[in-house]
C-alpha cells in the first residue's frame, strides 16, 4: 500500500499575511497627493468564500474613498495600495512587524504612486510586489 503523505518534500514553507483591514476600515494616506485620510471599499483581486466580506493586507491594491483631504480629491474614489498595517504579520525568516497605524499611498491604474515621497516606512512586502512605489519610498522596513 503507498502512502499519500510525502514527508520529503523541499519546498519553502508559504506564509499567508493575515488580512487585517476589512470593508469600511479608516486608513490614513502616507503620501503627498493630497489625500489624508481614506476608506477602503473594496480589495482589488480579492478571492473569498461565498458571502465572505474582502479584507486588504500589506501589499494589496485596494479602491478607496478620499473622506479627508484638500479639496481637489475629496469625494474621489482612489487606487491606493496598502504599505502600513497595525495586525502584526509574520515573515517567513520568523520576525514579526506591525506599524503604529494603517498607511495607505494613493496611485494610478498600473500601481505608480501619483505622490513624489511617501512619509514613514513601507513594509518591504509592499516594495517586492509594487516596484514603482520603490522609486518614492524614504525608508523601507
Amino acid at each position: 500500500m503507498v502512502s499519500r503523505l510525502k514527508t520529503t518534500q523541499k519546498h519553502p514553507p508559504v506564509m499567508r499575511t493575515i488580512r487585517g483591514l476589512p470593508n469600511g476600515a479608516v486608513i490614513l494616506a502616507v503620501g503627498n497627493s493630497g489625500a489624508k485620510k481614506l476608506q477602503l471599499i473594496s480589495v482589488i483581486g480579492y478571492k473569498s468564500s461565498r458571502r465572505r466580506y474582502d479584507a486588504a493586507a500589506i501589499g494589496d491594491m485596494i479602491v478607496a474613498s478620499v473622506v479627508k483631504g484638500n479639496p481637489e480629491m475629496r469625494k474621489k474614489v482612489v487606487r491606493a495600495i496598502i504599505v502600513q498595517m497595525k495586525q502584526k504579520i509574520r515573515r517567513a525568516d520568523g520576525t514579526y512587524l506591525h506599524f503604529e497605524g494603517n498607511g495607505a499611498v494613493v496611485v494610478d491604474e498600473d500601481g505608480n504612486p501619483k505622490g513624489t515621497e511617501i512619509k514613514g516606512p513601507v513594509a518591504r512586502e509592499a516594495i517586492d510586489r509594487w516596484p514603482g512605489l520603490g522609486k518614492v519610498a524614504s525608508m523601507v522596513v
